[in-house]
C-alpha cells in the first residue's frame, strides 16, 4: 500500500504511525476507524478487524477542514474531518472502513463528506433510551452492521466469536476500571493527566490483548510504588471530577493546568471514562448479539432525551472519589452538552460541590483565560 504524497513532510512520530499502520496492512491486517463509544467493537473483533480511535483532538488540521466545513462547528468534528481531508492521520489513511454514528447533527452531516474520502458506515441511534422500542431499533442497527462487516470483509461473524470478543472487551474494561480506581486513594496513586494520556494512547493499539497488558502493567507499577510510600500527588491537592465532552484534545490545556495549580483529576467522567467502561456485556446471555446491543445503548450521552442516568452516575462518582470540585468541558458548538451543563451545575450545587463550566476549543487562544479561571476556582476550593 502507498504512503501519502506528503509523507516526507511529517514529523518522525507521525511517520512512525504511518509505517506501523502500513506494516499492519501489508501483513494482511484489516483496520476500522471508530468515532464513538456507541460503536459495538465486539462485532469488529469477531470479524477479525482491528479498531483504532479516529476522533480528532488537535487544531492542526482545522484550517484544512474549514475549506469544506463551516467555521462555527464543533472542533472535534472539524479536526476529525481535517485529518482525513489532509491525509495527515495514518490511521484514517489506512482504515478499510470508518464507523460513525448519529450522536449529533454536525457529525452525521460531516460523515456524508467523509464518505467521499473513505468508506464511512453510519449507525443510526435512537434519540431516547426510554421508549419501549428503543432497544429493538438499536438491535436492528447492530444486526445491519454485522451484515455490513460480513459483506465488506468476506467473513462470518459467529456466536462463538462474539462471545469470545465480549469476554476480551470486558477484560479490557475491567483493566481500565482498575486504573480509574487508583484515583480513589487519598492522595491518588497517579496524576489524572497521566491516566488520561495512557488511556488515550491505548486507542491507537491494534491488539486488544496488548492494550490489556499495557494497562495492567501500569496499574501494577502504580500500586507497587504507592505501597512503597511514593506519592506523585500531594495530599493537599484538590480533588477534581472532569466531566462533559470528550477530553482528548484538552488534556494539556485543561488537565495539566488543573494539576499545575493545586488540583488533581481523580475522576474522568466523559464518554470514554468510568461511567461507560463500567458497563459490561452479559457474556452468558442466550442472545449474545442482543446482549452486546443492550450494553451499548445503555451508554449515557447528552444526545439522549432524557439523560438522567448521566447525572445520577456523576453524583455517585462525586461521593465515591471524594470530589472537591467539578469542572465541565464543553467544546464550542456542542449544543447537547452545553444545554445539559445547566442540569449538571444545578445538581452539583444541590450536593454542595463547587462547579465550573469551561466552553473551549482545541486552539490556544483562550489558554491564558482558562488558566486564570482554573487557578481561581481551585484557590476557592
Amino acid at each position: 500500500m502507498d504512503l501519502p504524497k506528503t509523507f516526507d513532510e511529517f514529523v518522525d512520530a507521525r511517520k512512525q504511525g504511518f509505517i506501523r499502520a502500513k506494516e499492519f496492512k501489508d501483513n494482511g491486517g484489516k483496520l476500522a476507524g471508530c468515532l464513538c463509544s456507541y460503536t459495538p467493537q465486539e462485532l469488529l473483533d469477531a470479524a477479525g478487524v482491528a479498531t483504532v480511535g479516529l476522533c480528532g483532538t488537535s487544531s492542526e488540521t482545522i484550517p484544512d477542514a474549514e475549506k469544506v466545513l463551516p467555521k462555527n462547528l464543533c472542533p472535534l468534528i472539524k479536526s476529525t474531518y481535517g485529518f482525513a481531508y489532509s491525509e495527515k492521520c495514518p490511521y484514517t489513511y489506512f482504515s478499510d472502513i470508518i464507523i460513525g454514528e448519529t450522536t449529533c447533527d454536525g457529525k452525521k452531516k460531516m460523515y456524508e463528506l467523509l464518505n467521499e474520502i473513505k468508506e464511512t458506515y453510519v449507525l443510526h441511534l435512537p434519540q431516547s433510551q426510554e421508549r419501549p422500542y428503543a432497544k429493538d431499533i438499536w438491535y436492528e442497527e447492530v444486526k445491519l452492521l454485522k451484515e455490513k462487516l460480513e459483506e465488506k470483509f468476506n467473513c462470518t461473524i459467529t456466536e462463538e466469536g462474539l462471545r469470545k470478543a465480549a469476554h476480551v472487551r470486558n477484560e479490557l474494561r475491567k483493566a481500565q476500571l482498575d486504573m480509574y480506581h487508583l484515583q480513589k486513594l487519598v492522595p491518588p496513586a497517579m496524576k489524572g493527566t497521566e491516566m488520561m494520556i495512557a488511556l488515550q494512547q491505548g486507542t491507537f493499539t491494534f491488539d486488544v490483548y496488548q492494550q490489556i497488558d499495557n494497562i495492567r502493567k501500569r496499574v501494577t507499577e502504580a500500586k507497587k510504588a504507592y505501597e512503597e510510600g511514593k506519592r506523585p500527588v500531594p495530599a493537599s491537592a484538590k480533588r477534581i471530577l472532569l466531566t462533559g465532552c470528550p477530553t482528548g484534545g484538552v488534556i494539556q490545556k485543561v488537565g495539566s493546568v488543573i494539576e499545575n495549580n493545586g488540583g488533581v483529576i481523580v475522576s474522568l467522567d466523559d464518554c470514554s471514562g468510568e461511567r461507560t467502561n463500567r458497563l459490561l456485556v452479559d457474556e452468558n446471555a442466550p442472545d449474545i448479539l442482543r446482549a452486546i446491543s443492550d450494553r451499548y445503548l445503555s451508554i449515557n450521552c447528552s444526545v439522549m432525551t432524557s439523560n438522567n442516568g448521566r447525572l445520577e452516575n456523576t453524583a455517585q462518582m462525586i461521593r465515591d472519589y471524594q470530589v472537591d470540585g467539578v469542572v465541565e468541558i464543553v467544546l464550542q458548538a456542542c449544543h447537547t452538552f452545553n444545554v445539559e451543563a445547566f442540569k449538571m451545575g444545578r445538581m452539583a450545587e444541590e450536593m454542595g460541590i463547587p462547579y465550573m463550566k469551561l466552553e473551549t476549543d482545541y486552539s490556544t487562544a483562550d489558554s491564558g483565560q482558562i488558566e486564570t479561571r482554573i487557578a481561581a476556582f481551585i484557590e476557592m476550593l
